[in-house]
């Protein structure tokens, strides 16, 4: 919190001074009536008075001091009329009672001093805290991310219920004009896209952040504002506060505590642009996925007619390393058939494009086609595949989990040695749907297992295009589940594949 200055740092010498004129020719001059007069008067009671007025000073020395004149001038006004009219009790008492009375007095004007100092203190503790209290109501209303046209509206509102002004306007000073981001605040009418008065354009020399202008009616302050990336130049917001007016201070320590909050909203709207700018790069890498996934899967699944054509004899005797080629030949178009496939459906999950309407899944039965299919890749790496199914169902979009376990099957197959087994189980339990993988495969370094599922991190033995297990997790995760990585202690690696089961009971 800025501490506020004092009001008027030079007022208490000049009202000490003042006294200091007025007590001492009264001191004086009552110390001259005493001596002229009985001593059985006791005029020297009426030094009180000049002790009196030193209660309306700023300085306790001043008090201080002028009861001890005071003192001093009775005694010496006492002595000096014993010494002329003799000395008696009657003349002892009357001086003894004046001097108690300069005591007396002084004691009091001390204690009125520290009262009215501790009123002061208590009166602007209460200021304080009032300020304060008004400072945070403002930066409450000011919370939260804010770009600078979100900034400019809620300062201009906040400023209002801060100050009670009539209109609090705030815009941009571009070239004399009032520019954008702007907002207004009451009822007046707004300067937006007009030409501003040379008043509310001139900070005057040696003025604070905040000034005054059309008699003390109008207070006005500058804030400070960065460029974006969007290409607004810098540039000052100028606040226009018309109506009942707080103290300049007040509004000085609310602009100030809104500077720092207009420096953030610089970067909010960076980030804004450069969030759109991404926006949209994204989506034209999208769309060219798109684009090369669909059209890539016309021309490959003409070519996988023409080789499985040749393959069956449809263009006459081939030789034997004919045949292998067109062999080898199918498999890249599959493969490439498989790869045009995943990015589609990766696509979809990056773009968080809304599925159809969930259906329920026989994962069973889904399971025992894509075994169905690699069983001929199985045969061909001396892989043997053990299913233990269980019939379970889960809500979702068939092709999706499709590929999620055609996937996890697939990196089984690939990563067996020779002779190996791939044990597939599928089971159902208090509500979930367990798929297990199960190989004989290398496994994956510990090293390298926390990114297993990260995209483009494939982590077996052999290559990929490392978004096959990644594609898994996006799909499990999709449909509420999850998918997991161990290593058994007998060597095995362990693929985990759980989802909710479908709700009990007939599903359209």
């Amino acid at each position: 919190m800025t501490t506020l200055p004092p009001s008027a740092p030079s007022a208490a010498p000049v009202r000490d001074s003042l006294l200091w004129s007025l007590s001492l020719p009264l001191l004086l001059g009552v110390l001259l009536l005493d001596l002229l007069t009985p001593a059985s008067l006791a005029v020297g009671t009426l030094l009180c008075a000049s002790v009196a007025f030193a209660a309306l000073g700023a300085s306790r020395q001043l008090t201080l001091t002028l009861t001890g004149l005071c003192v001093g001038a009775n005694v010496l006004a006492g002595a000096l009329n014993a010494d002329r009219d003799g000395l008696d009790a009657t003349t002892l008492a009357n001086r003894a009672v004046s001097i108690l009375a300069v005591l007396l007095v002084g004691f009091l004007s001390l204690r009125a001093r520290e009262a009215r100092a501790r009123a002061a203190r208590i009166e602007e503790d209460a200021r304080q805290l009032e300020r304060e209290r008004a400072l945070r109501a403002l930066a409450e209303a000011m919370g939260g991310p804010l770009g600078q046209a979100e900034f400019v509206d809620r300062a201009a509102h906040a400023l209002r219920t801060l100050t009670g002004a009539d209109h609090v306007e705030i815009g941009a000073v571009e070239r004399a004009y009032l520019r954008a981001p702007h907002a207004l605040a009451g009822t007046a009418p707004g300067r937006l896209d007009t030409r501003l008065p040379l008043d509310l354009l001139t900070h005057p020399v040696g003025a604070s952040d905040v000034w005054a202008v059309d008699g003390g009616r109008v207070q006005l302050a500058r804030l400070r504002r960065s460029g974006t990336g969007s290409g607004t130049e810098e540039a000052d917001l100028l606040i226009v506060i018309g109506g009942p007016q707080t103290p300049p201070n007040l509004t000085a320590e609310a602009v100030r505590a809104l500077q720092p909050i207009l420096d953030r909203t610089a970067l909010l709207d960076d980030l804004r642009v450069q969030g759109a700018q991404l926006a949209e790069r994204g989506e034209v890498l999208r769309d060219l996925v798109y684009a090369f996934s669909h059209d890539l899967r016309t021309p490959l699944l003409a070519n996988a007619m023409n080789l499985r054509a040749a393959l069956r004899g449809g263009f006459g005797p081939l030789p034997a390393e004919y045949l292998a080629t067109l062999e080898n030949g199918l498999q890249a178009n599959e493969a490439l058939l498989d790869l045009a496939d995943q990015l589609l459906l990766l696509a979809k999950y990056e773009a968080d494009e809304p599925d159809a309407e969930p259906q329920v899944v026989p994962l069973r039965e889904v399971l025992l086609g894509v075994l169905r299919d690699l069983g001929g890749r199985a045969a061909e790496r001396r892989v043997t595949l053990e299913p233990h199914l269980e019939g379970a169902r889960v809500l979702g979009q068939r092709h999706d989990l499709r590929r999620a376990a055609q996937n996890l099957l697939e990196n089984a197959v690939k990563f067996s040695p020779p002779g190996g087994e791939v044990h597939v189980t599928l089971s159902a339990a208090d509500g979930e749907v367990r798929l297990t993988v199960q190989d004989e495969g290398p496994g994956v370094p510990p090293a390298r297992a926390a990114r297993l599922f990260q995209r483009f991190r494939g982590g077996g033995a052999g290559g990929g295009t490392g978004l096959g297990l990644y594609l898994t997790r996006r799909v499990a995760q999709a449909h509420g589940g999850n998918v997991t990585y161990a290593r058994t202690g007998a060597g095995r690696s362990v693929f985990t594949l759980t989802l909710p089961a479908a709700p009990e009971g007939p599903r359209a």
